[in-house]
């Protein structure tokens, strides 16, 4: 075998949604991308504030010396400190900027996390549905991923967790508001969680991290708050980027922030610090590092997303579709009408529809929606809708 056995497999598992893009191209390149109504993938379609590209210019025109060389990995102190103070304010902490890694991404944010903290075959639980690739950010550092089932609303279920939980148990990772749900879990299911993990952990003589995914944060509707994480467990870690609430997934630019109360911080810093090096990223980007300082607290017009989410909604409702509406990200995630979501969404297809099954999220018997699209898209997908559901009546 040329490739390794590992990543062979798991190209295998992923075949169906290679085959799902290879499709949609095909029926791009035969309908034309207007006639194709593409919900397939969570890439924002809002531009960045203007405020990012008026300091994204200066900063380019800037000849100040060595802004382009080597720096401390975990990123400028400057940078830090001012996303500190933004964290402390948001999260209702008071955290330094010794609290603060800047990375590459969320991702890089979750993969330097696991790094610092997993040993072979240590467990890492997160409730389901889930972000597929969070299968992969755990296997990459030796762990195992576990899931505990969510309730039919996609709130935490807090006894699916307490059941999960064992020996081998580091970490619980959850991801709110969540993709591919759009649910968010609210205060007091977290504060329930706090107390399983302090009481679990105690039990078991090691420490349970809770790690917060969060670069939805700012993608809320209807008045809904987001809980502060740091607040309702003192050895939590959030993983977050400045991807969606800004639209600059391709500059992957996030950050790692521990509580300034976890029992092990120092441990924790330091060797997220070194990981940040050795996975190869070796500090997240300059440029970018030296924009988002200056733009803490910006985002882009959540009332934009707000009226795509209520014009699918009331779209899909009239068609038929059943589904808990999302109060968070820019995912709606419908029940299908037969059990396999795989041949619902070949349904869609034929109606030249592009949506991702939900079991490959953990969460068959759904689908999911992308709803960072154009109005037009949703208004002009939904006669497909109608017939692709009316198909199984």
């Amino acid at each position: 075998m040329t490739i390794a056995k590992k990543i062979d497999t798991t190209m295998s598992r992923q075949s169906w949604i290679r085959k799902m893009f290879e499709e949609g191209a095909k029926l791009k390149e035969k309908h034309g991308p207007e006639n194709v109504f593409d919900f397939s993938l969570g890439n924002p379609n809002l531009a960045p504030p203007e405020e990012f590209h008026t300091v994204l210019k200066e900063i380019v025109n800037s000849s100040e010396h060595g802004v382009h060389g080597y720096m401390p990995n975990a990123g400028y102190p400057e940078v830090r400190e001012a996303v500190a103070k933004y964290v402390s304010e948001e999260q209702r902490v008071n955290l330094s900027a010794a609290d603060v890694i800047m990375t590459c991404g969320a991702a890089g944010a979750l993969n330097v996390t696991f790094k610092t903290i997993l040993d072979p075959g240590d467990v890492v639980i997160t409730p389901s549905p889930y972000f597929v690739e969070y299968n992969a950010y755990v296997d990459n550092h030796g762990g195992i991923l576990k899931t505990a089932p969510t309730n039919p609303d996609f709130t935490l279920n807090i006894d699916n967790i307490a059941d999960a939980i064992d020996e081998k148990t580091k970490a619980i990772l959850i991801n709110s508001p969540n993709n591919p749900t759009g649910q968010i879990y609210l205060e007091d299911s977290l504060r329930q969680l706090g107390s399983l993990l302090e009481s679990k952990g105690k039990e078991l003589g090691r420490t349970l991290y809770l790690i917060a995914d969060e670069p939805y944060r700012n993608i809320v509707y209807d008045g809904v708050k987001i809980p502060s994480i740091f607040s309702v467990y003192k050895d939590t870690i959030l993983a977050t980027s400045y991807s969606k609430n800004i639209s600059i997934p391709g500059e992957r630019i996030g950050f790692i922030a521990v509580n300034s109360q976890a029992e092990h911080r120092e441990d924790l810093l330091n060797g997220m610090t070194l990981a940040n090096r050795i996975l190869g990223f070796v500090n997240a980007p300059a440029l970018i590092q030296r924009v988002i300082a200056r733009i803490q607290g910006i985002t882009v017009d959540t009332a934009e997303y707000l009226e795509k989410r209520d014009m699918l909604c009331e779209g899909l409702a009239e068609c038929g579709y059943e589904f808990t509406k999302p109060p968070g990200a820019f995912y709606l995630f419908p029940k299908t009408p037969v059990p396999d979501d795989v041949e619902f969404i070949k349904a869609l297809q034929k109606q030249r529809i592009l949506a991702v099954p939900g079991s490959g999220f953990g969460g068959p018997g759904h689908f999911r929606i992308a709803f960072c699209v154009d109005n037009k898209t949703i208004v002009n997908s939904m006669p497909g809708f109608k017939k692709a559901i009316d198909s199984y009546k």
